[in-house]
């Protein structure tokens, strides 16, 4: 009798233990069935810092984020509009939007006919954003994307015309050219008259003589510039904004 009790003991013992090492091991691995999120990608602090080149600054190219005499980037004559924010890694001279809907403009000038060269990166693949030009007035509300262009910045989005390189809700890029999150992408826009053209990547994607279309109601001859922050769980990354004036 006391055998038979001491083997019911026993198993009873080794159940207790093998339910034990299963929890400690379901503990340390997590859930199974939480859906793996894609990796957001920042840039690396002590990356290279991307500056104007001398060519350009002959060619009449010149920086909107500007420089202290130590080499540290600033940001004075941007003004921001909106929810979110943009932080400047004065080291690096890398914008990073934060939140949003809103609008980083340089509000130190407009500009009618220009050729604008920037860099971006996006954090994730779903990262949404936009370069805006010939912004009309000072934006006080949303109504400014009603009168003005922005050249979007989503690589996952579905139709064209919402597609990275493309003019926003009026004409799609010719390629999709845009490079996986975590790289820099090099824009180029021109801005002549009426005609639009999007560089990216080395590739003419738009060549468009603009008209009001989509959301944009009508345009001016000449206006701001501006970066969108989007994106409450993303961020999208600028550096080196130059333009060169052509009027």
């Amino acid at each position: 009798m006391r055998t038979r009790e001491i083997l019911i003991a026993a198993v009873v013992l080794g159940v207790a233990l093998i339910g034990l090492m299963t929890w400690k091991r379901n503990r340390a691995e997590g859930p199974t069935t939480l859906p793996v999120q894609e990796e957001m990608v920042t840039p690396e602090s002590d990356g290279p810092v991307a500056r104007i080149t001398g060519q350009e600054l002959a060619d009449g190219f010149f920086p909107l984020l500007g420089e202290w005499e130590d080499g540290g980037f600033q940001k004075h004559g941007w003004n921001h509009y909106g929810p979110g924010h943009f932080t400047l890694d004065h080291e690096t001279g890398i914008l990073t939007s934060h939140g949003g809907m809103g609008l980083l403009w340089y509000a130190a000038e407009t500009f009618g006919d220009f050729t604008l060269r920037l860099e971006f990166m996006t954090s994730v693949l779903e990262a949404n954003s936009g370069i805006f030009v010939r912004v009309p007035d000072v934006p006080v509300s949303d109504d400014y994307i009603y009168h003005s262009f922005e050249i979007q910045i989503d690589a996952a989005a579905a139709e064209g015309i919402h597609q990275t390189g493309g003019v926003y809700d009026a004409e799609a890029p010719s390629e999709e050219r845009a490079k996986p999150p975590g790289e820099w992408n090099d824009l180029e826009v021109s801005f002549v008259g009426d005609r639009i053209t999007v560089e990216l990547n080395g590739a003419r994607v738009v060549d468009w003589v603009a008209e009001p279309r989509g959301k944009v109601e009508d345009f001016t001859a000449r206006g701001y510039i501006g970066l969108q922050n989007h994106d409450v769980a993303t961020s999208v990354y600028f550096r080196n904004v130059r333009v060169k004036k052509l009027d």
